[in-house]
């Protein structure tokens, strides 16, 4: 796998000016809340328990520095939720579209970005630091059975059976 991570690499400059413009203008509550259901799926199931009382109703963000991307989420009882930006996070991480690709492929490994200066952690860097080591403890192979496991109840023929067109008539495949 770590073969086929390595094929595609993507171009040093991942976002034109442009584009990166653009999406900085953007509400940045949608990528909050998709963030939050990454963080659901992928991190929170094998995130220790000192871990998740450290996090706990502490503001985080997640910034994509050449995107203009500031991502805001905490860790509440019920899991990761989007919070607004106007709350000041107690610890920030940031870095390039490209360097959290290339993490999140494991391309690149964090401590290497991050006594690179090209992530960079702020605000209280002992959580930032046990935030980082979950982030990069995220067992990827898992996570296809949990997005699978996510979405199950609505791909079970039950589901699909009892979809109907409006007006009530029935599907063709019924």
């Amino acid at each position: 796998m770590a073969e086929m991570n390595r094929r595609f690499e993507p171009p040093r400059g991942l976002l034109p000016a442009p584009l990166a413009k653009l999406i900085g203008r953007l509400p940045q509550w949608p990528h909050s809340a998709a963030l939050s259901a990454a963080l659901n799926l992928a991190l929170l199931p094998g995130m220790d328990a000192e871990t998740r009382r450290r996090l706990a109703n502490r503001p985080l963000a997640f910034e994509v520095q050449d995107a203009g991307i500031d991502c805001r989420v905490c860790l509440t009882s019920i899991g990761f939720l989007p919070i607004a930006r106007r709350c000041p996070p107690v610890v920030a991480i940031r870095a390039s579209a490209r360097d959290f690709w290339r993490l999140a492929r494991r391309i690149e490994d964090p401590d290497t970005l991050f006594f690179a200066r090209r992530l960079v952690i702020e605000g209280d860097t002992e959580l930032g630091l046990s935030l980082k080591n979950a982030l990069d403890a995220i067992d990827w192979a898992e996570l296809p059975k949990r997005l699978l496991g996510a979405f199950a109840p609505a791909a079970t023929p039950s589901v699909a059976g009892r979809l109907r067109r409006p007006g009530g008539q029935p599907r063709r495949d019924e």
